[in-house]
């Protein structure tokens, strides 16, 4: 028997995890100048392109990174699926401090990196990155959505983001209760970036009752001067005796230990890869009877607005599908009930289901 090597070890870690997860391509980019550290996953391309945003992130270590993208990266080919979008799923992580470590020179140098896969991945802003960025990005490539309004693009998905969540809140209420109507629902937004912030707006303009929480205080007292809503400033929120629970920071938050203590009849957030574990989570849910709107379904408003770019930006077009979320989240939830399934299953084999038939 040959013994493999450290680095033939690690590079065999790599392609078993890529085979597990269904992964076309990982690259790996390293420029010694701009102190570039990154990772680009392509998942799955049958649909068309890979789309996904690059999210730039302090991760422990290289290990975290991989695995974050590989997971994200495949959520965006389910997410593209099940929105009906001729697109394939990708996405990037650059490891390191937004604040500290990004500069224009590593933007552009990273554009150069996604330019050398000729199309094959598009990209677009995700958390740690603006608008600003992808113009640095766009300087290097035209592979690169969500770039400035000005430069005929469609600016910040944020908003877009969070009607999609919205929307499907409602579809959950509706659901749930009878009623699409959210007034004096009870609803936690856990994490307040560009993507929560929004949502806060939204559901503030059909009078339910908001509470917050972030870790951000500066930024959580902004929003609750603003919108006038509640704070809730402990960790332990999964503890709160709320009507619906809208995660909206990063991801595998969900697991027996927090589905345990939920007190909430629906979960339905932005945040994506919200399951620890993805079956043995969803099916915890279920069996809580705690109604779970899948995130890769309705988060998906964000790329379906950077989607339309590559046709020429239609805001209205957009907003309208990214309102059909509603729709599909009902039924998703229908299609459970009567196949006896969770939701999150249900989503996921809607959305393979497509990309198989398109294999050819």
């Amino acid at each position: 028997m040959i013994e493999l090597s450290i680095q033939e070890k690690s590079k065999n870690s790599v392609i078993n995890k890529m085979i597990t997860m269904g992964h076309e391509q990982v690259v790996h980019c390293f420029d010694r100048e701009t102190g570039l550290k990154a990772i680009i996953a392509i998942h799955d391309t049958t649909l068309g392109p890979a789309l996904g945003g690059t999210r730039m992130w302090n991760y422990e270590n290289s290990n975290h990174a991989l695995l974050d993208v590989l997971r994200l990266s495949r959520g965006m080919s389910l997410k593209a699926s099940i929105s009906g979008l001729n697109l394939g799923g990708g996405k990037a992580v650059i490891i390191g401090d937004s604040k500290k470590n990004k500069t224009p020179e590593l933007m552009r140098k990273f554009g150069q990196y996604v330019d050398s896969l000729g199309g094959k991945y598009i990209t677009a802003e995700d958390v740690g990155m603006s608008t600003k960025d992808m113009e640095y990005v766009r300087s290097t490539t035209k592979h690169v959505t969500g770039i400035p309004i000005s430069m005929g693009g469609s600016g910040d998905p944020s908003p877009v983001t969070a009607y999609g969540v919205y929307m499907a809140i409602k579809a959950s209420a509706k659901y749930k209760w009878g009623s699409s109507d959210l007034i004096g629902k009870s609803i936690l937004v856990q994490g307040i970036g560009h993507v929560g912030m929004h949502l806060v707006k939204y559901l503030k303009e059909e009078n339910a009752d908001v509470i917050i929480n972030d870790i951000n205080k500066e930024k959580v007292n902004k929003i609750s001067n603003e919108y006038k809503v509640k704070i809730f400033s402990d960790q332990n929120f999964y503890d709160l005796d709320v009507d619906i629970y809208a995660p909206c920071a990063l991801g595998s938050t969900l697991n027996p230990f927090t589905i345990n203590r939920l007190k909430c009849s629906i979960v339905a957030g932005a945040a994506n890869n919200q399951l620890e574990d993805e079956l043995r989570d969803s099916e915890l849910l279920m069996k809580k009877g705690v109604l779970y709107a899948p995130d890769f379904l309705i988060n998906a408003g964000g790329l379906i607005n950077v989607y339309s770019e590559l046709n020429g930006y239609d805001k209205d077009a957009a907003l309208k599908q990214t309102s059909d979320i509603y729709n599909t989240t009902l039924n998703i939830f229908k299609t459970s009930e009567v196949e006896k399934i969770n939701t999150h299953v249900t989503a996921l084999k809607i959305a393979q289901e497509r990309i198989n038939k398109n294999k050819k």
